[in-house]
């Protein structure tokens, strides 16, 4: 269902509740961030090898370890265009978008959805990315619009680029319309570990998720590391989640892990400070983050 963008809103300042702290990791009009250590290039890890039991039953396949991720011409042209606002471009050396979409698989012509848009920042490159033929469903629950994202999210829309993006106002636990179904991926970027906190029926959303794309279609998560043994712990103290944790509730809705990549990875992270941007300081863009990419058999 496409929703005409509502009036402009004041955002939040950064003073009020943890909540919204947390949540101002998804907005667009964030302050830079720094590179993390480890900086991506242009060539892609082999997939790992599978094989058979003896009974010729074929054990799950073991997730491709990426390293570096091959960049198509067309996503590297959609991140660098020069009409992009500047607070958007702010926010590339530490996000890595073109890597991110490129692993993902996003291309022209797509059906996508992301969930947890908030103001927008990668719904607009998704947009750009699938071009004119293509659809994205940008889904926000009301607490995100109503706390931080209405005003950003509202202005992006009225950008003419962004004709094909449906705004979605929908809870996390059932996050899509009827008619967003055989969708090409489905992304969810750093909120994974805030609908822990929300109290979001994960179970539910996970299996919305599998319904609305098509057989062979991408569920991809970015997330904040947890360190080992914390599980959802810190997901409001520290703003992150362990990895784990995040894996073994996708697939146990029907999903099998396909790749995980490794060019957010930040080796020299403790994990044990406040990845929020606005708790971060000069730490921001420097957490150590999970790149995951589910498929729907």
């Amino acid at each position: 269902m496409r929703f005409r963008p509502r009036s402009v809103t004041a955002l939040l300042p950064a003073v009020l509740l943890p909540a919204t702290l947390l949540l101002a990791a998804c907005a667009s009009s964030s302050p830079q961030e720094p590179p993390p250590s480890t900086a991506a290039s242009s060539t892609t890890a082999p997939a790992a090898a599978t094989g058979t039991t003896e009974a010729s039953v074929a054990p799950p396949a073991a997730p491709a370890a990426v390293e570096r991720v091959d960049v198509p011409a067309y996503i590297r042209e959609a991140v660098d265009a020069t009409d992009r606002a500047d607070a958007d471009r702010k926010l590339d050396a530490g996000r890595h978008p073109a890597e991110t979409l490129a692993f993902f698989g996003i291309n022209h012509g797509m059906k996508v959805a992301e969930l947890g848009a908030g103001g927008g920042y990668t719904a607009e490159l998704l947009a750009r990315v699938v071009g004119p033929s293509g659809v994205v469903y940008g889904q926000n629950a009301k607490f995100i619009l109503e706390r931080f994202a209405e005003k950003p999210w509202s202005e992006r829309l009225a950008k003419p680029l962004m004709k094909t993006v449906v705004r979605v106002d929908r809870e996390f636990g059932d996050p899509l319309p009827p008619e967003a179904k055989d969708l090409d991926a489905v992304i969810l970027i750093l909120f994974y570990h805030d609908t822990y906190w929300m109290d979001v029926d994960r179970s539910a959303m996970n299996r919305a998720v599998f319904k609305a794309l098509k057989p062979g279609g991408v569920y991809g998560i970015v997330d904040h590391s947890g360190r080992d043994g914390t599980g959802s712990t810190e997901v409001k103290t520290l703003h992150r989640i362990e990895e784990k944790l995040v894996r073994d509730e996708i697939t146990s809705a029907g999903f099998r892990l396909a790749a995980e990549a490794s060019f957010l990875r930040v080796p020299a992270d403790t994990r044990d400070w406040n990845a929020s941007p606005t708790a971060a300081g000069d730490k921001r863009g420097q957490s150590d983050r999970f790149v995951l990419k589910f498929v729907k058999p």
